[in-house]
Parts: structure tokens; sequence; C-alpha cells
């Protein structure tokens, strides 16, 4: 692995980059066909990276959809061609699930032939995807602390798969998705983290009623740490990106591998999104599916006696 010319941040701390904390996702592009020798190389690294699958024009157009919406509301400084998406000073956010709702461009990207048929041949059968589009729109600083999916999505099969998309080339000082080496093999350490659900809650603890129906919050923080880097080292493997994500690929993973975000040392706002696709035949989490999925609202919150 080429040495990193920059420091690098997670979630405001600063990683290691050494050879031996530090590395570069493996690219599939050279079975990006082979679909026999994709699900193996999912199987024994926990992560599918398809570099050039979507022709760039087509998430360009997504792009485009974004900005526009942006420059409308003031987030993008006007000095800027908008499409460079550099953000007006004082804007910050990271999620912005609302700018990918009712656009057409985002969800031909992510609900178009292309990916519903490749997960179709990756699974081997017919594919129904959450209709619920996640999408981030991460400022200077911001990035995801470390976490595994199963932990928000876990009520139907646990066989799901996450696709995160980038809208636009993303250097390293951008950041990016970043994956923890070899963490989907850990399910055992990890084991009382990956039984938690997020909407849950004890019906008969007030305070916790309280917080998760009343004010519409978590019963679990979700991340499994605020500091990627004491995480890593308590884990063991590497924390792994792209050196240089482009307009056109993608990511997949599972719901056990950890993950998370590096932190955008940039002006200019990251785009991406991340949906989930599963085998039709299989359960599918109710509260991500239909014309107006619940969610994390009320609706989606689940009561139990503890």
């Amino acid at each position: 692995m080429p040495a990193v010319a920059i420091p690098l941040s997670s979630a405001g701390h600063e990683l290691d980059t050494s050879s031996a904390a530090f590395g570069f996702i493996r690219s599939s592009a050279d079975c990006a066909g082979d679909f026999a020798e994709l699900n193996r190389r999912l199987a024994d690294d926990g992560y599918l990276y398809i570099p050039g699958f979507f022709d760039p024009a087509l998430i360009l157009a997504g792009r485009k959809s974004i900005t526009d919406r942006l420059a409308a509301e003031g987030s993008l400084d006007p000095a800027y061609p908008s499409i460079e998406a550099v953000e007006n000073p004082g804007r910050k956010f990271s999620f912005r699930g609302d700018l990918a709702r009712n656009n057409a461009a985002i969800h031909r990207v992510v609900y178009g032939p292309e990916l519903l048929g490749f997960y179709a041949k990756l699974f081997g059968e017919d594919v129904r995807h959450f209709d619920y589009t996640w999408f981030r729109a991460v400022s200077r600083g911001m990035g995801t602390t470390p976490h595994c999916d199963l932990v928000y999505m876990g009520r139907g099969t646990h066989q799901l798969l996450t696709c995160w998309i980038p809208y636009g080339d993303i250097p390293l000082e951008m950041g990016g998705v970043m994956l923890l080496e070899d963490s989907h093999q850990k399910s055992d350490r990890l084991k009382n983290y990956l039984e938690v659900d997020v909407d849950a809650y004890c019906e008969n603890r007030p305070k916790e009623v309280e917080k998760v129906v009343n004010q519409l919050g978590w019963s679990h923080p979700g991340h499994l740490s605020k500091n990627p880097a004491t995480l890593r080292a308590k884990l063991g493997g590497r924390w792994l990106t792209c050196p240089d994500y482009k307009a056109g690929d993608f990511v997949t993973f599972g719901m056990t591998i950890v993950h998370g975000g590096l932190d955008n040392q940039t002006d200019r706002f990251r785009f991406s999104s991340d949906t989930r696709y599963q085998r039709a035949s299989q359960p599918v989490d109710e509260r991500w599916v239909g014309e107006n999925p619940p969610a994390n609202t009320r609706a989606g919150k689940r009561g139990r006696v503890c």
C-alpha cells in the first residue's frame, strides 16, 4: 500500500495510517461478471468494491439533482457553480434523507435495472429493495461513527446487503466509507451489540418509554464506539477505504461488518446514498418499506416487557 500523504480522521479522531492499521479495499472489477467468485469474495472479505460499475453520466445526473436542491435552499456558495457543491459557510449537516425523497434521478441509480440485476445475480433469485433511501450530504468534518447496520434494520432477514454509492469523485481528503477488516468474522465478540434494535424499548421502564416513544429517540445510540482509532485497536484488523472513489463506483457489504466514515477535510459537500437489497422470498423489516416507510417514527417503535 502506498504511504498516505495526509493525516486522516474519523468522528474527529486521528487515525493511525501505518500499514499495520490502515489499508485500501480490494477491487473486484476483475471478476465483476463472475458471481460465484463475487460471492466467495463477499464471504471472505465481507464486502465487494466494484469500480466503474455505473455510467458516470447516470451518477452525475443524480448529483445535479442534489446540488440543484441545495442551491435553491441557500446551502451552496453562490460564488461557485452549484455542481461543485461548495458549502455556504454556516450550512453544516450530514444526513439529508429528504434530498432523495421524490427524486427520480437518485431513484434511477439505486433502484434501476443495473443494480437490481446485479443483486438478483448475486443472490441467485429475485430481489427486493427497501423503499427508504438514505442520503448523506456531508460537510467539513462529521464522519460517521463506527457501527454495524444490523442494529437499525434487523427485524426481517439478516441476509441484507447495503450498497454505498458516491455521487462524484471522492479523494481521501474528502473522506468516504471505511470498513474494519475482517470484522464480519467477529460476530461472537459483538454478540450483545448485534442483538440491539435501536427502536425497541422496555414498556415497563418509564424513562425508556419517554426517550424512545415520546421523544422519538433510540434505546441504544447505534454506534459501537465514538473513537474509531481505539475501536480498531480493540477489535484488530485495519481500517480500509479507497484512495479515490470515482463517480460510477459502489461498495456493497453485509449487516455485521463494522464500518464508518472518514471526516471531510474540504469545503465541498460529500454526497453518497446507502440502500438495502435482499432476497424477495425472505421477510423484510417493516420500518423501511411502503409508500411512506415508518422508519424511526413512533410507528416504527416496538415495545416489550423487560
